[in-house]
Parts: C-alpha cells; sequence; structure tokens
C-alpha cells in the first residue's frame, strides 16, 4: 500500500532528525570522511575529465593523487612555514601599531586620549588581548597540528578517504540513485541535479576565487614591500569564501598596516589600495562570474546565518557541512515554494 504523503513527510523528517543527532553525537569522529567526501566531491569532474582523455578512473585518481602531494609538499617547504612566522610577527607586533595608532590620535586629537580616557583604556586592552589571545591562539593551533593523532587524520585518514570516495564515486551515485523511491524519482533526480548545480558553483567556483585572489594579494603585497603581507594575502583569500568579508576585513587589514609602515610615502598606500581595488575589480566581473555564475541561490547573509548556527551547534564540524546543507535547504524551499505557489492552498479552491 502506498504511503499517504503525510506519512511520507513524517518519514523523511524523521531520517532529517536521526542524520542530524548521529552528527551531533559523532562530532569530531567524522570530521575526516566529512573532508574527504568533500575532497572527493570537489574533485570528481576532474576525474571525470581525465576519463574522457582516455585514462581509466584509477589512472585518473592516480594522477591528481600525485600533483596533489606535489602541491603539498611544494606549500609545506615553502608557503606554510613563512606563513606561520609572518603570523606570530604580526600578533607580538600588534600592540606597537597600537600604541603608534594611539601616539597618531593623541597628536592630531589630545583630548580624546588622556590619560584614564574610555579610548585611550580600550586600545590598550585590545593590545594586550590581541598578545596573550594570539600566542595562546598560535600556541595551540601549532601543538594541535603536531599531535600525532591529528596528524595521522589529516595526512593520512583524509587522503585514503578521498581517494577510495574518487574512485568509486560514480558507482555510489548509481547506487543511491537505484535506492530511491520509484514514485518521485524523477523529482529526487531533479532536485539533486539543482543541488549539484549550486554546490558545484559556489564551492568549486568560490574556492577557486579563493585561492587566486588569495595568491595575487599576497604576491602584490610582498611585491610593494609591505610587512606580513603574506599573511594578509592568505587571510583576505580565505574569507572572500563568505562575499564581502574578504574585501572589508583583508582591505582594512591591509590599508592599516600601510598607513604604519608607509606614512608619508603616500604612493605605497596609493598602492596598496589599487592592488585591493583591482582585485575586486578582477574578482566582481570577471572571476565570480565565470567561475561562480549567479545561479548559485546563496544569499550572503543566508549563508553567514548557516554558519553561525551550524559552527554552533556543531563546531568544527559544523563549519564544514553549513555551506552544503545551506544549499540543500534553499534548493527545497525555493521547490516548496514553487510546489505551493501551484497548490489548492494558494491559488483558493475555485482554482486550478
Amino acid at each position: 500500500m502506498a504511503l499517504t504523503h503525510r506519512q511520507q513527510a513524517i518519514s523523511w523528517g524523521i531520517a532529517i532528525a536521526v542524520f542530524l543527532l548521529l552528527l551531533y553525537a559523532l562530532g569530531n569522529v567524522i570530521m575526516p570522511f566529512l573532508l574527504g567526501g568533500a575532497i572527493a566531491y570537489i574533485l570528481d569532474p576532474v576525474a571525470d575529465r581525465l576519463q574522457r582523455l582516455g585514462l581509466s578512473r584509477v589512472l585518473s585518481v592516480a594522477v591528481i593523487s600525485v600533483v596533489a602531494v606535489m602541491l603539498f609538499v611544494l606549500a609545506v617547504l615553502l608557503v606554510i612555514p613563512t606563513l606561520i612566522r609572518q603570523t606570530t610577527e604580526l600578533i607580538q607586533v600588534a600592540p606597537d601599531l597600537l600604541d603608534n595608532l594611539r601616539d597618531a590620535l593623541a597628536a592630531r586629537f589630545p583630548d580624546l586620549l588622556v590619560e584614564g580616557s574610555t579610548v585611550r583604556t580600550q586600545l590598550d586592552n585590545i593590545g594586550e588581548m590581541i598578545q596573550s589571545r594570539g600566542g595562546q591562539l598560535m600556541e595551540t593551533v601549532l601543538s594541535s597540528a603536531m599531535g600525532l593523532v591529528n596528524v595521522v587524520v589529516l595526512l593520512v585518514v583524509v587522503p585514503v578517504v578521498a581517494i577510495y570516495l574518487l574512485i568509486d564515486w560514480d558507482r555510489m551515485v548509481a547506487r543511491i540513485d537505484e535506492l530511491l523511491p520509484r514514485e518521485h524519482v524523477g523529482t529526487i533526480r531533479r532536485l539533486a541535479s539543482e543541488i549539484d548545480t549550486t554546490l558545484a558553483s559556489f564551492i568549486r567556483g568560490q574556492g577557486l576565487v579563493c585561492l587566486i585572489l588569495g595568491a595575487y594579494y599576497a604576491v602584490a603585497l610582498a611585491g610593494v614591500g609591505l610587512n606580513f603581507g603574506l599573511v594578509v594575502g592568505a587571510i583576505a583569500g580565505a574569507l572572500t569564501f563568505i562575499p564581502y568579508v574578504g574585501a572589508v576585513v583583508g582591505g582594512g587589514l591591509a590599508m592599516g598596516l600601510a598607513l604604519f609602515q608607509f606614512w608619508g610615502e603616500w604612493w605605497w598606500i596609493l598602492a596598496v589600495y589599487a592592488i585591493f581595488q583591482s582585485g575586486q575589480f578582477v574578482e566582481g566581473n570577471i572571476l565570480t562570474p565565470k567561475l561562480v555564475g549567479s545561479s548559485v541561490g546563496l544569499h550572503p547573509v543566508w549563508l553567514l546565518f548557516a554558519l553561525s548556527v551550524f559552527g554552533s551547534l556543531f563546531g568544527f564540524v559544523g563549519l564544514l557541512v553549513a555551506v552544503p546543507v545551506a544549499a540543500v535547504i534553499g534548493v527545497l524551499t525555493r521547490f516548496g515554494v514553487d510546489q505551493y505557489r501551484h497548490s489548492a492552498l494558494y491559488l483558493g479552491t475555485g482554482e486550478r
């Protein structure tokens, strides 16, 4: 006997609730598998393209693995040590930068920073907090990264999971398709296709935009001699994943450092400004339209809300699944609204 719509809704609701409970209960245990699955999903089109060039699936995955290992070794040898060093130095000199800011403000607005004033007290507190909390953060990150368990997870489990999933990706998708309820298989396939398009446009496209902009900012800022240019470029590139945030935070940090370092040499300050302006122009007019597209359907406010909610509920694992889940909810919401607009509830009992 076929299930009624109410019974089907209850069944799917229970399945979603069980999935969320498992996600909450397992926590960081499933993190390497989520990372491996995300890597396999991102690299699946590359493997498919290599297959179309004549390589087998296993050989395609082997080629991708070799290239990934080479890039990882190159990053470990050249980029990551410099990034850690500059981040540590930035945390150490942050109080001095704030002292310079306080002196500059005191010279121009003497009444604003008298001894014991609120602004001066807050600047002192910010400097002390950055130095103490920043040092604690760096120590925690470095000690965690060098822990044996984390090293095994990051360097062994995640790549192994990604490789196995990438090899069997097409078979897994076909198997899941066989298990879909036949009554709704067409609708589920259409929704899955829309979800895949949304995820591919945003995650793959925006991820590539982040890498391109991060590399450009880091190289360009280092080229003009800005201190901590690599850190600023990495921050700006990573935060580009959240629309507008990367430009505001990275640009503000770079201009602040440029004002302290190049005060009086306005051409260098203008050069830093031009770097971020040109980066934003290329992103808005070339990179995002070409790599991400206009049909992603993830509003920046919705994305920020999803990251906040899932991050607070599930921690780092929640941050990993926030964007995919937000994309799925967005597609399902648009589908639900479309169904509502064609229903008797919207049209009324007299219209069909």
